[in-house]
């Protein structure tokens, strides 16, 4: 990278619904910007000791989400780094204030097709476990995206190379960080 380096002051969470690229974008921007990467799924899967299908299975998407808000609460307020988040997380309005407040939220919004293809890569999403998987992605696109639109950022997902779309967040967190210096000191 060609470009200064970019010093955020808050945790970068990820948001956006399955497939959108939230772990693979995370994990590349966390090393572009020297921080640790934390994908929420992977730490509620260690803190339950189970996988989430399992979760989900044994226990209801209401346990599940009950996790996820105490899991995601915890990584905020630990020290610095990049988040994914499941898709459902930020549909959680103690989940979303918690992340205006101590995070700069990501959208990584991306359209029908590009979901159904990535998601149809793997069976261990729970949601999708239906007989039309594309319909319920859009039944949840139209349920989430106005809710996704409340992030700090909105950057579009398509089948760029990982390195690019990272630049496209990097591009935005800049812009973001400026226009927030720029408010800052008319305010004062």
């Amino acid at each position: 990278m060609t470009e200064a380096r970019l010093t955020v002051p808050r945790t970068i969470v990820l948001v956006g619904l399955m497939g959108a690229g939230k772990s693979c974008v995370g994990r590349r921007l966390a090393a572009a910007l020297s921080l640790p990467f934390l994908d929420a799924d992977k730490e509620i899967e260690e803190a339950a000791g189970c996988s989430i299908p399992e979760l989900f299975k044994r226990y209801g998407e209401a346990a599940f989400r009950d996790g996820e808000r105490r899991v995601i609460h915890r990584l905020l307020d630990g020290p610095k780094h990049v988040l994914a988040t499941g898709g459902g997380a930020f549909m959680d309005p103690r989940i979303r204030g918690e992340i205006r407040e101590k995070g700069i939220s990501v959208w990584l919004r991306a359209d029908l097709d590009l979901l159904v293809r990535r998601t149809q890569r793997r069976g261990n999403r729970p949601l999708l476990q239906v007989a039309d998987p594309q319909a319920k992605l859009a039944e949840l696109m139209a349920e989430r995206y106005p809710v996704y639109a409340e992030a700090d950022i909105t950057v579009d997902s398509d089948d760029s190379p990982p390195e690019a779309m990272v630049e496209r967040v990097m591009a935005a967190l800049r812009g973001h960080l400026s226009q927030a210096a720029e408010a800052q000191g008319s305010a004062a």
